[in-house]
């Protein structure tokens, strides 16, 4: 296994896991909340094929990393980006961001100036603000939040078993994902820390970036569901496509939050033509 060490946070330096697979342009893959980055299996396995290096890693606090029991907050998690660009001494990086992992670029243009990063592309991502306020009436309320802060730290594995299904567009006529699928996606958001899941579900949802998108300055990709049922379309990726200069904005009509595997296909075809 393959790990690199990040100082970031400056109280402790913690091993981050990553896979590094196939040749040519460099992509780095940010995962999702609360997975790793093994989800990103259905994107690496296509663009590799088609001569694509493929970066993944794991969050701290999720999959292989160490879980360390502060760092969640996004200065620190773009920092942990940051020492894997630099270790692996990448350069023309394209950045792919799934939901929080949205943020990690955000906050990585806006503290580091975007350095060595070439193009970007934001998948359901979380972008710019969650948390509804009087600026953005469209996000997620106060109230929601707390109602899901306090079923993850009540019970967390029938909150998860609740939470993809709607993560996945699982209704009683649609059946995007399979049993075994929706199962194996329980285990693998169980194997994450308890602190990190719910400190990383604060961040997502309590920080606002709105001046850190600013700061994207590179061809972006913005990739959203219409629905979605876990970051509201309308809070987030049309208000990111507003202000991220010349942005392109494509979204799937009828696909949820998890469009990375319902809709890969497409997906994979989308970020091939951006490459």
């Amino acid at each position: 296994m393959s790990f690199i060490k990040s100082s970031a946070n400056e109280n402790e330096t913690i091993n981050i896991y990553y896979e590094d697979n196939g040749k040519g342009k460099n992509v780095v893959f940010i995962h999702g909340w609360p997975l790793s980055g093994s989800m990103w299996e259905y994107q690496v396995t296509s663009l590799i094929n088609n001569g694509i290096r493929c970066i993944t890693y794991d969050r701290r606090g999720f999959g292989k990393s160490d879980y360390p029991s502060t760092g969640y907050d996004y200065d620190t998690l773009a920092g942990d980006l940051k020492a894997l660009i630099e270790e692996l001494d990448l350069q023309d990086v394209m950045l792919v961001g799934f939901s929080m992992g949205g943020g990690e670029i955000a906050k990585y243009f806006s503290l580091f100036g975007g350095a060595r990063v070439s193009k970007v592309v934001l998948i359901s991502s979380v972008l710019p603000f969650m948390l509804q306020t009087t600026s953005n009436p469209d996000g997620l309320s106060q109230e929601a939040f707390d109602k899901m802060a306090s079923a993850i730290k009540d019970d967390r594995p029938t909150f998860l078993e609740s939470f993809n299904i709607d993560f996945y567009g699982v209704g009683l006529i649609n059946k995007p994902v399979t049993a075994a699928y929706l199962a194996n996606a329980n285990n693998k958001a169980m194997e994450s820390s308890p602190i990190a899941t719910i400190e990383c579900a604060k961040s997502f949802v309590l920080t606002d970036f709105r001046e850190d998108v600013l700061k994207i300055n590179v061809p972006t990709l913005i990739i959203h569901g219409s629905a979605d049922k876990i970051v509201p379309i309308e809070a987030t990726s049309s208000e990111s496509s507003k202000l991220i200069s010349g942005a392109k904005y494509f979204i799937y009509d009828n696909a949820p939050h998890g469009l990375w595997y319902t809709n890969k296909e497409a997906l994979n075809n989308d970020l091939l033509d951006f490459i």
